[in-house]
């Protein structure tokens, strides 16, 4: 795994030195000797992680570290904060600014490796949902989505993995306060039940007896309703070799025992944080979806949706040896109520007209709206007769209701054409092609009439 690193100090040899260690590993560096300079680049270039000194004249490493999280283009970069400060004060003091992590100089091969790998991993798999999310903000006009997303990392559930009941205690009492915290001795049972994928983080003691941690680790990362719930360890400080492996396996971050209470709370606060900002961007991504495939005056699937799902519709049909029909029906002189009424009105006829379709259906059918006053409903497993039915109950419930416009009603006609699947000789293009000349054919014959046309 390779990836473009920003290393930023303001002593030349440390530079050379870091530059030196991570282009042996295969990383592309690039380097800054303030941080002014490392905020210009970060701005200005694409950079995968951030490692920052934090003793620097002018901007401090603290300083940098809040301007670039403040920064829409900026603050999705994983930031690790590099520092011959050790006290727990100092770590609580970077993660409180925004860092992902904290190493403490001299810096080790596998604290420094270890960290890089797992930070750029979870970069990767944010960017690609970051990138379709900030799409998804120009198309809702949202004012800094993004930045809302990540919330204060409060209030968050959290369940802690440990067979030690008296450190299990310890944990739960430093967290209590600010989170909702429940404890368990037996994995298994734990990730089996239902509530699990509700938590916002797990805790696993790495120095456990009774079960293998690193294969917990590995069990909640190969689990689909678990894998996007972030793992803090706890560890010994002369377990490096576990520590990398559980951090190989995908957990996310560590401290070391003893515990201590403010760099604690400051690392969940950090986990809970970035885990709500993932759970933002998929949610903006089915937003995305979902804006490419409704129409969204009406709510139905449009006619993308339709003429990507129909093929396959119609494979099914054939396989399973069932019948598929097709209904396509357009509102009669549609022009008119437009032109005596205003759109406004017109958009609302469409509005009363789609729920009253969704209502006529049965729960398998599928109603699009194929363009402008016209819609298409798929219904699978539907012969002529049980289509001509559904049509003509769809025509009578249009017919026999005015439509309520603004206090005034508003006499309302449909046309329909219906097209049953010959698993022989139609594709989708042709079985939307006869229930279209249906439709016309109802038109033709005086309007608000059903025609059904064979293949």
């Amino acid at each position: 795994m390779t990836a473009r690193i920003l290393v930023v100090d303001d002593m030349d040899i440390n530079l050379r030195l870091m530059e030196a260690r991570l282009a042996a590993e295969y990383f592309e560096v690039l380097t800054a000797r303030s941080g002014a300079e490392a905020i210009e680049i970060c701005e200005r270039e694409t950079i995968d992680i951030v490692l920052l000194d934090v003793m620097m004249p002018d901007l401090d490493g603290y300083e940098v570290c809040r301007r670039l999280k403040q920064s829409p283009r900026t603050r999705h970069l994983p930031i690790v904060l590099i520092t011959s400060l050790d006290q727990p004060a100092d770590r609580v003091a970077g993660l409180d600014a925004g860092a992902d992590d904290f190493l403490t100089k001299p810096v080790r091969d596998l604290q420094l490796f270890s960290r890089v790998r797992s930070l750029v991993r979870l970069k990767i798999l944010t960017d690609e949902l970051r990138i379709r999310a900030e799409t998804t903000v120009s198309l809702v006009a949202r004012n800094d989505l993004l930045g809302q997303l990540a919330g204060q990392g409060m209030a968050g559930r959290l369940l802690v993995f440990d067979d030690d009941a008296g450190i299990a205690a310890r944990i739960k009492k430093i967290l209590q306060n600010e989170h909702q915290v429940d404890s368990t001795s037996d994995p298994a049972a734990a990730l089996h039940a239902e509530q699990s994928r509700n938590f916002d983080l797990f805790i696993v003691n790495l120095a456990t007896a009774s079960y293998d941690a690193l294969r917990l680790c590995s069990q909640i990362r190969s689990s689909d309703a678990l894998r996007q719930v972030p793992i803090l360890l706890v560890s010994d400080s002369a377990d490096e070799a576990r520590t990398a492996k559980a951090l190989e396996l995908g957990a996310n971050d560590y401290l070391a025992n003893p515990l201590d209470r403010n760099e604690l709370l400051a690392r969940v606060r950090t986990q809970i944080k970035r885990k709500r900002y993932d759970e933002g961007l998929r949610q903006s991504l089915r937003e995305t979806i979902a804006l490419a495939v409704t129409d969204p005056l009406t709510g139905l699937n449009n006619r993308r949706f339709l003429e990507s799902h129909l093929p396959t519709v119609i494979e099914r049909a054939r396989k399973d040896a069932k019948p598929l029909s097709v209904l396509m029906a357009d509102i009669d002189h549609f022009k008119r109520i437009n032109d005596g009424w205003g759109h406004d009105a017109g958009d609302r006829v469409l509005k009363e007209f789609a729920a009253r379709l969704k209502h006529s259906l049965r729960a398998s059918d599928l109603a699009c709206r194929f363009g402008g006053e016209e819609f298409v409903v798929l219904m699978p497993e539907a012969d002529g007769r049980t289509a001509q039915l559904i049509a003509e109950r769809l025509r009578s419930m249009v017919a026999d209701q005015p439509f309520d416009i603004s206090g005034e009603s508003i006499s309302v006609t449909v046309s329909v054409g219906v097209a049953v699947l010959d698993a022989v000789t139609d594709d989708w293009e042709t079985l939307l092609k006869r229930a279209d000349r249906g439709l016309y054919a109802a038109k033709r014959n005086g309007r608000n009439q059903v025609i059904a046309l064979a293949a």
